[in-house]
């Protein structure tokens, strides 16, 4: 049986992953049949690269994925791509539309991320100013 799974490359505390088929027996970093894709979690948000074509093409043949991988593609929305691919419906329209998706989640993000910093901002203006005064 073939698995969809992470192969860690990367040093010490500075991980990043390669997506590739291999067999389920295989080692986690041992023999594999195709690099398919990278992941690096390190970036904020973390990269996901996917050779989308020949992803499809190893799922329709039946290979599986692993766990941490799908729960990745889910974020990212390739796995709805496939469910759409294997309904019949083309690539392009659906990746248009799970683009359009993951842009607008990593937009809210950015807007959370500096709302959180304008706030923690405003609240050291405050206390330098509390400070100011008590001296």
């Amino acid at each position: 049986m073939l698995r969809i799974r992470f192969r860690r490359t990367g040093s010490k505390r500075r991980a990043s992953y390669r997506i590739v088929v291999a067999p389920s027996t295989a080692p986690r970093d041992g023999r594999f049949l195709e690099i398919l894709g990278h992941y690096n979690p390190r970036h904020d948000p973390p990269s996901v690269v996917v050779k989308e074509d020949r992803l499809f093409h190893w799922m329709s043949n039946g290979a599986q994925l692993s766990d941490s991988l799908k729960r990745v593609l889910e974020s990212k929305g390739i796995l709805a791509r496939y469910t759409r691919f294997k309904a019949g419906e083309p690539l392009d329209e659906a990746e248009i539309e799970v683009e359009a998706e993951v842009e607008a989640e990593v937009e809210a993000e950015i807007k959370i991320k500096t709302e959180a910093e304008a706030e923690t901002e405003v609240e050291a203006e405050t206390k330098t100013e509390a400070e100011a005064e008590t001296a």
